[in-house]
């Protein structure tokens, strides 16, 4: 399946009913394809984007992240978090970025320290009672695999990246190493 070079106009719906335009035409969209809600791995990755979500949002940058979770289980899970979430449990947008699952999303080593850390965080807040436990049957399985795009604002994919395992997608320093290549563009 080609993957996309531009992305058509369109309107997504958030968890909490609010409305997302991709492209969006007045900043860069960094749209995020995630796991399961409540994943250990995603949930770290994502406090990262949330520490720097200023340094983002000053590089002209939206935050949209999917997830192949139920808008109810979502929910649960990203009540604290600055940014746009967008259920997809029928993989729609998964299947059109050309996004995958496979056992390489756990059983690759370089995911073992994320995945590894990410329990351990998970488990210690849970135990503090300042996270939900993750589900033990999550929606759509544990194998899914990250991808990343920014978008800008005439619907181009400027950058892309299909994850290898469970930890593999963009950084906040990555992401913003994007945008000046970006901006004349």
């Amino acid at each position: 399946m080609p993957l996309p070079t531009t992305v058509s106009d369109r309107v997504l719906s958030t968890v909490t009913g609010a409305s997302v335009p991709i492209p969006d035409p007045n900043r860069l969209v960094h749209l995020q394809f995630r796991r399961f809600a409540g994943c250990p791995v995603s949930n770290l990755h994502l406090r990262s984007i949330v520490h720097r979500h200023a340094e983002i949002t000053a590089a002209n940058i939206r935050e949209v992240v999917v997830f192949h979770s139920s808008a109810a289980e979502l929910r649960k899970y990203t009540a604290d978090f600055p940014l746009d979430f967008i259920a997809d449990p029928q993989r729609t947008l998964y299947r059109e970025f050309g996004v995958e699952s496979g056992r390489r999303a756990l059983l690759d080593p370089r995911a073992w320290p994320t995945i590894l850390r990410g329990v351990a965080h998970t488990v210690y807040a849970v135990l503090r009672k300042r996270e939900v436990a993750p589900p033990d049957r999550p929606e759509g399985g544990r194998l899914g695999l990250p991808a990343d795009f920014l978008i800008a604002p005439d619907g181009r994919v400027l950058a892309a990246e299909h994850g290898a395992h469970a930890d593999d997608q963009w950084s906040v320093d990555e992401l913003l190493a994007l945008v000046p290549a970006t901006r004349n563009s």
